[in-house]
């Protein structure tokens, strides 16, 4: 029974840190949104702001092709040319606007972060990011963003709209950086390194749950019993053990289980099949999470680590015994003298003191 009872624990173990990439929709797009949002204000503004004069009508700036159709409502014939590109305007100032393209002329500099920008409004579009200023709110949900186009992009999240679709597998995205993000997996790049043990990821969004593996965290809590978890989707799954759904039952043992894969991995312990095998020294197991643990032997991987001194452990279970010794914790208790002990293994040992005095009392 210890062994079973080892094999679902480790389960559990396994499904705690694992990275899911599903998430909803609606949780990638914000979140692509916010970088997004991020990487806009850095780009030129040929990208943002549209230097060939084009509006942002917002800030009552001048609109080339508006201008081009006052003056083709007076005049076929635009009377300022660029030399370079051909283009033309009706007056002199939209014409030295424009040459500012060609030349890289940059004559408005923002006196906090030291950026120059070619157009005025870029630069009055830029200060939000220091401001923190928001002009363009959702009508639906309330958030605020410093640019109207981000805030055209956020209304996908709301109106279900995926323009954006993966020429490989044709998977739809709301936002085109949750697209790009997506490509990662097709080409098998991985750009975000944890800086701790080195492990690499596709997206963001991973790299920031796999860093809960080093620091612990675990933002998601169950209203009911308190236990916490690293992602929302295990707690989903967790509070299908509150709600009494036990969909999937082993026609063996009667036991059952909230999910597929526990019913899956509980159906070795039958059929003694053990799929994940060790490529260094052979040995195999039952769970994938199993093995994941004993590479670490061979690895001498600890990737988690105590905040206080330092040491470091293979296990997240050794980490969680571990930092009793500072706080004191003493959560296993001795039933028959009420003696307690920071580990299991301690109070196993000392109980073998009462059976010792309980072998003794029956001989003699």
């Amino acid at each position: 029974m210890e062994f079973i009872k080892e094999e679902i624990e480790d389960v559990k173990i396994e499904e705690t840190f694992r990275v899911k990439p599903e998430e909803t929709e609606e949780q990638t797009d914000l979140m692509a949104l916010k970088e997004e949002s991020q990487d806009l204000n850095e780009m030129e503004e040929k990208d943002l702001y549209k230097t060939d004069c084009d509006v942002i009508a917002e800030e009552k700036s001048f609109n080339c092709s508006q201008t081009k159709k006052r003056s083709q409502k007076t005049s076929n014939e635009s009377y300022f040319a660029c030399q370079q590109c051909g283009k033309s305007f009706s007056q002199k100032g939209h014409l030295n606007c424009h040459m500012r393209i060609h030349t890289g002329e940059k004559p408005y500099t923002c006196q906090q972060c030291g950026k120059s920008f070619s157009h005025h409004v870029n630069l009055k579009v830029h200060m939000r990011t220091h401001t923190g200023e928001k002009p363009y709110t959702c009508q639906l949900c309330g958030k605020g963003f410093g640019h109207k186009e981000i805030l055209n992009r956020h209304m996908n999240v709301h109106t279900g709209e995926k323009p954006f679709t993966c020429q490989q597998c044709g998977k739809s995205f709301s936002v085109q950086a949750n697209l790009k993000v997506h490509m990662n997996v097709h080409t098998g790049v991985k750009l975000y390194v944890c800086q701790q043990c080195g492990k690499s990821f596709s997206t963001q969004a991973n790299l920031k749950v796999h860093m809960r593996v080093h620091t612990g965290e675990k933002p998601f809590t169950c209203q009911q019993c308190g236990k916490c978890f690293t992602q929302k989707g295990h707690l989903n799954n967790h509070m299908r053990v509150h709600s009494g759904k036990t969909s999937y039952i082993c026609l063996q043992c009667g036991m059952s289980f909230t999910q597929k894969r526990s019913l899956d991995g509980h159906m070795r312990i039958h059929t003694a099949e053990k799929p994940f095998t060790c490529q260094q020294c052979g040995k195999s197991f039952t769970h994938k999470g199993n093995l994941n643990k004993h590479t670490k032997i061979h690895t001498g991987e600890k990737p988690y680590t105590c905040q206080q001194c330092g040491k470091s452990f293979s296990e997240q279970t050794h980490l969680t015994g571990h930092m009793r010794v500072h706080t004191g914790e003493k959560p296993f208790a001795c039933q028959q003298c009420g003696k307690s002990f920071s580990h299991q293994g301690n109070l196993k040992v000392h109980m073998r003191i009462h059976w010792r005095e309980e072998l003794q009392l029956t001989t003699v």
